[in-house]
């Protein structure tokens, strides 16, 4: 039934590009009008982003890095306006959820921030988006390369696996609006991301920021050329909209989560849900990717003392 309703999806939007082509004098229209896009921002891959200095309110450069989040942003909205999207929706999925500069974006877009929400860094999307697009993403906890490599959590986490293939936040991301129909088209971040992103989606558009040289050093890019190249990758892959494809994962979905401590599987296999298949790793079979999304932001956010 998923790949029923991508099909027709993909047969939608291919139709929206015939007519607006048919429909324009001389066949000169600049972009497909009336596109919906949404925007998933984070933070450790944006450029000249390395260390902690830069990612959190406590650190020296954070106000600084805050600009260069949003003008990335602003970037991927100015290329998505400029290809005919119409709508577009940012989420703020770094952090805290509220590092974008709200008064630095455009009046007509719409922002989702804070936490949390069911379907985390995925949170509004659904099947009348035409394209997802990932900024200032970073690779997985598995990879040995990558800027702050991790996924959804460096504190606790060592691997995350859906159907056993070991994912950065970008492959749950892109599983979440491929349940909904929706492909992921462009990433940026540092060539870690980008490399392991386009493994495991597919030849998405990627704007490579950085280059890694180890957790906490990289060679990078100036801010704007960050913008531009961006904007540039953004412009490319929606011209070519129609060839890409949704990430989609056979269901149900074999999730595997391992722990850097002992105490969480332990007490996460008291559950009937969960499976502890190791040590430090439990197992958890989610029906759907949304399903999934809610697991996840169970484990990593749930403590008792929370408030209020």
């Amino acid at each position: 039934m998923k790949n029923t309703k991508s099909r027709m999806n993909r047969i939608l939007t291919i139709l929206k590009i015939l007519l607006i082509g048919i429909s324009l004098p001389g066949n000169e229209a600049k972009g497909q009008q009336g596109l919906k896009i949404y925007i998933s921002a984070d933070m450790e891959g944006v450029v000249g982003a390395v260390t902690g200095d830069q990612l959190g309110p406590g650190g020296f450069e954070y106000s600084r890095f805050r600009t260069f989040m949003t003008n990335e942003v602003n970037s991927a909205i100015k290329a998505a306006k400029n290809a005919g999207a119409s709508e577009i929706l940012v989420s703020d999925s770094h952090g805290n959820g509220e590092n974008l500069l709200i008064e630095n974006l455009p009046s007509d877009i719409q922002l989702v921030r804070s936490w949390p929400r069911p379907l985390g860094m995925m949170q509004g999307i659904d099947e009348s988006f035409d394209a997802a697009i990932f900024i200032g993403y970073h690779s997985s906890t598995t990879n040995t390369r990558g800027v702050r490599a991790h996924t959804f959590s460096s504190a606790n986490l060592t691997a995350v696996r859906l159907n056993g293939i070991p994912m950065p936040e970008a492959g749950v991301n892109a599983a979440i609006a491929g349940h909904f129909g929706v492909p992921v088209v462009m990433i940026s971040g540092d060539d870690a991301i980008v490399e392991e992103a386009q493994n495991i989606l597919g030849p998405l558009e990627g704007a490579i920021v950085k280059e890694s040289y180890g957790f906490h050093s990289a060679k990078t890019i100036m801010p704007e050329k960050s913008y531009q190249l961006i904007e540039e990758k953004v412009s490319t892959a929606l011209s070519h909209l129609e060839t890409f494809e949704p990430y989609q994962l056979e269901l149900p979905v074999n999730v595997e989560v391992s722990f850097k401590n002992y105490l969480p599987a332990e007490l996460l296999s008291y559950l009937d849900q969960i499976e502890r298949i190791d040590a430090h790793t439990i197992r958890f079979i989610g029906k759907d990717l949304p399903t999934v999304s809610r697991f996840f932001q169970f484990i990593g956010r749930y403590s008792p003392d929370i408030g209020p």
